[in-house]
Order: C-alpha cells, then structure tokens, then sequence
C-alpha cells in the first residue's frame, strides 16, 4: 500500500473511532470522511462497507491493548497488572457501541488469551513486589479479565460503576 494510502487509512480509523464513540449509532461515514480530511469515496475505497470499518476499528482497538500489555511489561511496574485492568475495562466501555453496531458477540477471551504470556508476566511481577497474593493464578486473573471486559463491553456501565467494581476486584487481588 502507497505511503499516502496509509496515512489516509489511518486517518479514517482514527476519525471513526472518535465519530462512533461520541456520535453513536447516529454515526455516519460522511462524518467520519469530514473529520479524517478525506473524501468520502477514499473511505469506501478503504473500507466498503461500515461493517468493514468497524471490524478495523476493533482489530486497531486489540492491536493497541497488545502493545500497551507490551508496555507496561517493559515499564515494570509491579502495578502494571492494576493499569491493565483500568485501562482495558475502560477501553471496552469506550467501544461499546462499536461491538453493538457490528451486531456480533464479540469474544473478548480469544484477544486476550494472545496476550496471556504478557500478562502473565505482569501477575508474577506484581507477586514478587508483593502487591497480589502469591496464591493468584494466571487463569484466575485471565478469568477476571474476560469477565470484566465483556461486562463492560454490554452492559451500560458508568464510570462509577467501572471504578466501584474494579475496586472490589483489586481488593480481592491485593494480600491480605
């Protein structure tokens, strides 16, 4: 792909991701086109239909958790694991109406299980700085994970909601 046709895909995606989680269901391409810079026929060319434009939202959305697990293992943070948690039921909520309108039950385990050696080492990290119980698994916390992410992803979680319960899973994760 020319150099100018992955500037203006990325664009687009960019401008959709914002267009679909402030607009809604209500969402056009048009707006998506307008805020991108680009002409609309440029967004058909890339993605023809809005499901095609959806589905590579969500496949840039579990490319970026990727590289954000990536991150905070480089970072070594031993709160690594508690930002993972945060920032992906965070991003799951954010990209709610996204997995409504593709009107598919989006599978949030599969994304996750390629990601289960990164967070695997965030657990043992946190572990060995004594900020989760020793007596944790990896398939609990992957357990969590899935469940928590796809909660958010449909039910209607408010922020407060998302923060009480993060708090009760924490506390559950921290030593006692």
């Amino acid at each position: 792909m020319r150099a100018d046709a992955q500037r203006n895909r990325a664009k687009i995606l960019a401008a959709a991701e914002e267009v679909f989680a402030e607009k809604g269901a209500a969402a056009s391409t048009e707006e998506v086109a307008r805020r991108a810079g680009v002409a609309i026929g440029t967004v058909f060319r890339h993605f023809p239909t809005k499901y095609d434009l959806l589905a590579a939202i969500m496949k840039e959305v579990a490319a970026r958790l990727a590289g954000h697990v990536e991150s905070l293992v480089e970072q070594g943070d031993p709160d690594g694991l508690y930002h993972l948690f945060g920032h992906l039921v965070e991003q799951s909520a954010a990209h709610r109406t996204i997995v409504d309108l593709l009107e598919v039950d989006l599978q949030v385990g599969p994304p996750l299980q390629q990601m289960r050696s990164g967070i695997g080492d965030l657990l043992v990290r946190a572990q060995e700085a004594g900020t989760v119980r020793t007596g944790v698994q990896l398939d609990e916390v992957m357990a969590l994970l899935t469940a928590m992410s796809h909660s958010a992803l449909h039910a209607g979680w408010s922020a407060d909601l998302r923060d009480r319960t993060l708090g009760i899973v924490f506390a559950g994760l921290r030593p006692v």
